[in-house]
């Protein structure tokens, strides 16, 4: 049996084209008959990860991120909202 080498960029390439196969495809028409969400959206996004999470592992309508967004503005307030709600940098200095 043929061992593969890992520190081979061929065993990287491998690996990454074996995962996103996997990936499930997204529909985008909710991106074009909707209106970016901003920033408030992204905070609010945040501040309800968890239940939202713990929610989208029974229902697959259920998602933890907006498809249409604006981008920058919009993942700026959920990392924000995420970590006030996760606890920030306070939980990771005990």
């Amino acid at each position: 049996m043929i061992k593969p080498e890992t520190n081979s960029p061929l065993y990287y390439l491998l690996l990454l084209i074996l995962c996103t196969s996997c990936a499930p495809e997204v529909d985008v028409s909710a991106c074009i008959d909707t209106e970016a969400q901003g920033f408030w959206y992204g905070l609010w996004h945040g501040f309800i990860l968890p239940f939202s999470f713990i929610i989208s592992l029974f229902n697959e309508d259920i998602g933890i991120y907006a498809i249409s967004n604006n981008g920058g503005w919009y993942n700026f307030g959920f990392v924000l909202g995420a970590s006030l709600m996760l606890g920030g940098s306070s939980r990771a200095k005990k």
